[in-house]
């Protein structure tokens, strides 16, 4: 662009200085008596001039059309393309935005969990909930129940029914002490707050024992549910986060003296299928011996039936004895016609066998 205007003014100038020439020739000419071939002479090169200039005048806006409408199409294409980036842009930046908002959501969500985890109360009803649902991807209906209470009023988190047993199952999300001992970097605060934490833990321990009732129809155990997976496995390690901490004896101790087995939700889900597989036995073995029953009954039935055909044959019997003494009678009633009359009757005795049971089929 900037060197077709350069051209444009050099083209100019140029016929500037030509008409300034020319003008001063013709001054010159009218000064001076200049005969008429000079002046057909001059007239002739100012028409060339002129039509050498219309060439490149005419060229030179051919040129600046060409250039303007290159350069329109140019605009435009930069235009189409800055709006198409502008547009890619608005929208990533719209979907920002809105993943943005999605991430606040999150955060406020995590943080109503963490507050809803601070509180002892709401931590029990979100670990009863975890054991429910648990149960619920697990066992049927009916071989579970939630908020199970007893004869003295005593509620226990959830119970499995295994024939006419039940398995208690307690919630326990004691969390304050496990997490102290986290955050602690002082090894003697450390040390108090993990003997806490035990104590705390034996007395979950001690609760959960209080549901073994074997007078109202309970194992001789009972499951104490950890819905935290972490604190179990740490449990089982003896370590808290990275603090050694010397667990493994109660485990032991709730085992061995309170019969209180502890575990995690992947644990008891390995539990719980052996329970159902216990269950599926006991129907398995309800409907043999249902099948036995219907057997049996089958047995009095066909027995009850030969009596009846035994029966029904000794009446057969009899009464083909009594038919066939009654033809035995009309037969000496024919005898006794003969000897009136002198001659034969012509009564033929019929006999019947008598029916007999076949006693091997």
């Amino acid at each position: 662009m900037d060197l077709l205007l350069w051209k444009t003014i050099t083209i100019l100038s140029f016929l500037a200085f030509l008409v300034t020439i020319i003008y001063v020739l013709f001054r010159r000419s009218s000064r001076r008596d200049v005969s008429g071939d000079s002046i057909l002479m001059l007239q002739t090169q100012i028409q060339d001039l002129s039509r050498t200039i219309d060439q490149k005048i005419s060229e030179t806006s051919r040129i600046m059309t060409d250039t303007q409408v290159n350069l329109d199409r140019t605009i435009r294409d930069q235009y189409s393309h800055s709006s198409r980036i502008i547009t890619d842009v608005t929208e990533k930046l719209t979907k920002l935005d809105e993943t943005n908002r999605q991430v606040i959501g999150f955060a406020d969500q995590l943080q109503t969990l963490e507050d809803t985890l601070k509180n002892p109360k709401h931590r029990g009803i979100l670990g009863e909930y975890y054991l429910e649902t648990v149960l619920k991807n697990v066992l049927p209906p009916s071989s579970y129940q939630m908020q199970y209470r007893f004869s003295d009023g005593m509620i226990v988190d959830a119970v499995v029914f295994v024939k006419e047993k039940i398995i208690p199952i307690d919630s326990k999300f004691s969390l304050e002490n496990y997490n102290r001992i986290l955050e602690e970097k002082n090894p003697a605060e450390r040390e108090n707050l993990e003997k806490e934490f035990k104590v705390d833990l034996k007395k979950r321990i001690e609760e959960t024992s209080k549901y073994i009732r074997p007078q109202e129809n309970t194992m001789d155990f009972a499951f104490m549910f950890l819905p935290a997976e972490g604190v179990y496995y740490d449990l089982l390690i003896n370590k808290v986060g990275a603090v050694k901490v010397n667990t493994h004896d109660l485990i032991e101790y709730a085992f061995r003296e309170k019969h209180v087995i502890i575990v995690s939700p992947t644990s008891f889900f390995a539990y719980l299928q052996t329970v159902l597989q216990g269950l599926r036995a006991l129907q398995i073995e309800e409907s043999a011996k249902e099948i036995r029953e219907q057997v049996e009954k089958l047995g009095r039935h066909l027995l009850t039936y030969e009596e009846y055909l035994r029966k029904l044959g000794t009446n057969l019997s009899t009464s083909v004895n009594f038919y066939n003494r009654a033809y035995k009678e009309f037969g000496k009633i024919d005898k006794d016609v003969l000897k009136i009359t002198g001659e034969a009757g012509s009564v033929e005795v019929l006999q019947i066998e008598n029916p007999t049971l076949d006693q091997d089929s």
